[in-house]
């Protein structure tokens, strides 16, 4: 079930009232309610994958009590290896069989040898990638006695599934999310009201930005050998762009209804492209992957607590291993490692973080601010060439095709799109301060309606008819 569709129009506003007519008696009835409505939001792609789910929810439910109860350290590596073995296992054989398949065979055939290209149909599950992170975490927090297990297996049931995070995140983690399910939940018409806002921002981004510059990134990736360099570079800018309006779109949407039924979820993304170097920019975009990869994959390997030289082999495993989760392509572990790379400067020259939004409190950017926006946003692009690349070889030719003195000519078609880009970025500049775009609470009724109006206009208007999927389904 797709958030812009009118499947999911009837369908919140039916579980929406419902939950708040079960919630007078007990809020376990609304517990048990969600995990119901979560599981036919999950089975309405398929039924049969509503079994991976339950697997992984069984199994690291009851590995949490048994390890709260358990305390020989052997016998708790033995239980956490089982959880990541039972996770991993699924997460993989779905994820990445046939890439490991197809990369074994391809490695023959370059020392001459044919083998019987034998593989599975494997289709994946759409949000496995996010679930399984979400249950992982709740095991390795109460293997690092950083979290109690809880013992009410529908709350956590109910935490691993809840619909408008289950399929692209935020990831959650049990010590901020499941500590909500286990407590009485009230409604807050302020915070209904700040939802609705955010799904309106984020249907926006989705539906009128992002789905409105994915044909002009199809077209001009699709036939990039053929147009010149200053429409290559349109190309790219476009589908930064529509990924960011696309999944934050998605995260958005996804918060929002978090809020109608009094749940908080994380910030998952903070105006990524305003970022001054490339710490920054994690700090601002995926930040639930960015910090449970920081938490799990980072520190373990020994963080920023060890020499230069280790600090920049934790940091390029880390995201290696990032690019590499967001799918079974050599084109995401190029991108996961040109931005480890990028991170170079920032371990041996010893920045110090920005704890601040750029041009704070001003209009515009000083010029050593714009430069480092611009510079950082430039690593950006050519990182997000080999993410939207089908091969690497594509993403090198594509690359290649930019610096040619055609660079340096008027684009001769794609212009339109530019409108777009240029509205949602401005925008986006003057409400950066704010927790998302659309927090417009301070503006005028008159004018903050109007606004509002608008929106719905151009998403009736300017949607592109059938609802399109959320690009990061596909991780």
């Amino acid at each position: 079930m797709l958030f812009n569709s009118l499947q999911f129009a009837w369908f919140l506003p039916v579980v929406f009232a419902l939950y708040w007519a079960i919630g007078r008696k007990n809020f376990r009835w609304q517990n048990l309610f969600l995990l119901v409505a979560s599981y036919y939001f999950y089975g309405c792609w398929s039924w049969k994958f509503l079994l991976l789910i339950i697997i992984s929810s069984v199994v690291d439910y009851v590995i949490g009590l048994v390890l709260q109860d358990t305390e020989k350290p052997l016998h708790r590596k033995l239980l956490l290896a089982v959880s990541l073995a039972t996770n991993l296992g699924i997460l993989g054989f779905f994820k990445y069989y046939n890439f490991f398949i197809a990369s074994f065979i391809d490695l023959f055939a370059r020392n001459g040898i044919d083998l019987d290209p034998f593989t599975l149909k494997i289709v994946l599950p759409v949000g496995i990638s996010f679930y399984t992170f979400q249950t992982l975490s709740y095991t390795i927090d109460i293997y690092r006695r950083q979290l109690e297990p809880t013992r009410d297996p529908v709350s956590f049931f109910a935490f691993v599934s809840f619909f408008p995070q289950l399929v692209a995140g935020p990831i959650e983690r049990a010590k901020s999310l499941l500590p909500q399910f286990e407590r009485e939940r009230t409604f807050d018409y302020d915070t209904a009201r700040s939802g609705m806002r955010q799904i309106l921002w984020g249907l926006f981004k989705k539906m009128v930005i992002a789905d409105n510059l994915a044909p002009a990134v199809d077209q001009i990736f699709t036939n990039y050998t053929d147009l010149s360099g200053s429409v290559l570079v349109l190309g790219i800018l476009y589908f930064a762009i529509q990924i960011y309006c696309d999944f934050s779109g998605y995260s958005d949407i996804a918060i929002g209804t978090a809020k109608l039924f009094g749940f908080k979820l994380m910030t998952n993304f903070s105006f990524p492209y305003f970022s001054r170097d490339i710490g920054e920019f994690w700090r601002r975009w995926h930040i639930s992957l960015s910090t449970w990869f920081r938490d799990y994959v980072y520190i373990p390997l020994g963080g920023s607590r060890a020499s230069k030289g280790r600090q920049f082999f934790n940091i390029f495993v880390t995201f290696t291993v990032s690019g590499f989760w967001h799918g079974a392509n050599w084109t995401f572990i190029a991108w996961g490692a040109l931005h480890g790379l990028f991170y170079l400067p920032f371990i041996f020259l010893g920045r110090k973080k920005y704890k601040d939004v750029a041009a704070q409190g001003r209009w515009l950017p000083s010029i050593r601010e714009a430069s480092s926006i611009a510079v950082t946003f430039a690593l950006v692009l050519l990182a997000w060439t080999f993410f939207r690349a089908p091969t690497v070889t594509d993403a090198l030719q594509y690359i290649a095709g930019i610096f040619d003195p055609s660079l340096f000519s008027m684009p001769s078609a794609y212009r339109l799109p530019l409108v777009y880009v240029i509205g949602i970025l401005g925008f986006e500049w003057l409400q950066r301060s704010k927790v998302f775009a659309l927090d417009i609470e301070s503006w005028p009724v008159v004018l903050r309606w109007s606004f509002y109006m608008l929106l719905v206009y151009l998403i009736l208007f300017l949607g592109t008819g059938a609802p399109q999927s959320f690009i990061y389904f596909q991780f």
